[in-house]
């Protein structure tokens, strides 16, 4: 079974983002989105699915990876790399780490 704490986590750390309690992760530059882990009372067929893409300098990028790897994500793609790779939460959701030159 999946737990919240390792999704949080992972999020936490793909986003660079603070956590505030168990549930909730905000942005500390105050630009992005604060965001709510809720738990489904029920549970679905299919899951909802999400995916973000984060865009960070160059010089950031394989880092922001590593950390997402460390966090218990796993690499789904790397394709296009070094311009993005794709890992997944433990529950599947899809994040792309891409590097942007245009930022650094």
């Amino acid at each position: 079974a999946l737990s919240k704490p390792e999704v949080v986590e992972f999020w936490r750390v793909v986003l660079d983002y603070r956590q505030i309690g168990p549930d909730d992760l905000v942005d500390p530059r105050g630009r992005g989105p604060m965001l709510w882990f809720q738990d489904m009372d029920s549970p679905r067929r299919q899951r909802n699915r999400i995916h973000v893409d984060v865009s960070l300098p160059r010089v950031q990028a394989e880092a922001r990876l590593q950390a997402g790897l460390a966090a218990g994500g796993t690499l789904v793609s790397d394709a296009h790399a070094p311009m993005w790779w794709t890992l997944a939460d433990p529950e599947g959701n899809e994040v792309d780490i891409a590097a942007h030159t245009d930022l650094d």
